[in-house]
């Protein structure tokens, strides 16, 4: 764990506790065993003596809390425990669409607004009685609606002012579709977080014969809106970057957007080349299974898709298809979101674990520790670079 002497030298700003909401009970249960792990290694004889870190080791830092519905679909929440003076950390996922609710007689999947509202409900159910209030939400909601254009709702800066004024102190988020959406709220905490070092550990840790090297491998936007990724990711490997362009028919409107007529490859050569396609998410999948599609007619060697959240909103069955037509080699996503169990069944995918990445931001977040180590993965990536290129273990402890 980095800079864990600055932990050690640090008070917590109130005892921790992590609050799962139903959507993210899983992801929960797992950050909550690293913050065991980590405060367990702490050497600090203040720790054990001093009152000022009453409840600082435990051996479980979640509290639950529940939503149940009434048969007309309506909720409340509801702690089974005291939070009063409590550091709390939110998690929740907004896009887990397996939970469901019954109402009137019928069953429904929630969606991502009523995740945001049980979200809401966990608030109010504080009463005012926490210390300070933190929330994780993976994925952004109403992230892709984050500006104007003509007459339309600007759903996500209205979220995230919402949220500060029910007293959320900082906000923690992964791969904001468009970060500058924190303007909305400038005087308050709002943390956005990339996985470019978890893509490349578990890239690393399932291929063996990667040569990371402008001569054999090429990093590849499928987007305009993808590119200052790629070139971040191309940049700390040392490879080149390409890009493609979605040509679009502006004439026609489909499903409150103009359909995709091509994509155009702006770039170098891929021919026998390795690439890594990065992006913040797959939704239907199309565009990215037309991309890679594209690139292996180019004659390119391998295909990785790299995307922060696997929503996979169309099944698996487009993905299932080009996998066996050679069209993309391997699927690299995070455990940030929900993933379909049969996901777990496909050859190519490879799941990048965030459990003990968000474990380290709440543990400095609740000391007001600096997070320059936590955010800065240069560093991380070269290390894991070296250790890969020496064929050294890469499975290294450098969250």
């Amino acid at each position: 764990m980095p800079n864990l002497q600055e932990l050690e030298n640090s008070m917590p700003v109130a005892p921790l506790k992590l609050v799962a909401l139903p959507s993210a009970e899983r992801m929960a249960r797992r950050i909550n065993d690293y913050l065991v792990e980590f405060r367990k290694s702490i050497h600090n004889d203040k720790v054990k003596n001093d009152p000022a870190f009453q409840g600082y080791i435990e051996s479980n830092y979640l509290t639950y809390v529940s939503t149940p519905r009434f048969g007309t679909g309506e909720a409340k929440a509801q702690f089974r425990e005291s939070v009063r003076g409590k550091d709390l950390f939110i998690l929740v996922d907004v896009c887990n669409h397996s939970i469901t609710y019954n109402m009137n007689g019928y069953t429904n999947h929630m969606s991502p607004d009523d995740h945001y509202q049980d979200l809401k409900r966990v608030i109010a159910a504080c009463n005012g009685k926490a210390h300070r209030i933190n929330v994780i939400m993976p994925f952004l909601y109403e992230g892709r609606q984050h500006k104007r254009n003509g007459r339309e709702s600007l759903d996500c800066a209205f979220a995230l002012r919402e949220l500060r004024d029910m007293g959320i102190s900082n906000f923690i988020t992964f791969d904001a579709h468009d970060p500058r959406v924190q303007n909305s709220i400038p005087l308050s905490g709002f943390d956005n977080f990339t996985p470019p070092y978890q893509f490349i550990k578990a890239l690393l840790n399932s291929e063996q014969d990667l040569i990371v090297d402008k001569e054999h491998l090429l990093v590849i936007s499928p987007d305009e809106g993808a590119l200052d990724r790629a070139i971040y990711f191309a940049t700390v490997l040392g490879v080149n970057t390409g890009m493609f362009y979605k040509r679009r028919d502006y004439s026609t409107i489909v499903n409150g957007k103009n359909p995709i007529v091509a994509h155009e490859f702006l770039g170098e050569n891929v021919d026998g080349k390795d690439i890594v396609i990065i992006d913040d998410m797959i939704s239907s999948g199309g565009s990215m299974i037309d991309t890679a599609k594209q690139l292996k007619a180019m004659n390119a060697r391998r295909v990785f898709i790299c995307c922060t959240f696997g929503l996979f909103t169309e099944g698996l069955k487009a993905f299932d298809a080009a996998y066996e037509q050679g069209y993309f080699d391997k699927v690299v996503t995070t455990d940030l979101t929900y993933l379909p169990p049969e996901l777990y069944s496909r050859p190519y995918f490879i799941e990048a674990d965030m459990s003990k990445f968000i474990a380290s931001v709440v543990d400095f977040m609740n000391h007001d520790a600096s997070m320059t180590n936590i955010m800065a993965t240069t560093d991380k990536i070269h290390y894991v670079l070296d250790a890969y290129n020496n064929r050294r273990d890469v499975e290294l402890d450098v969250e």
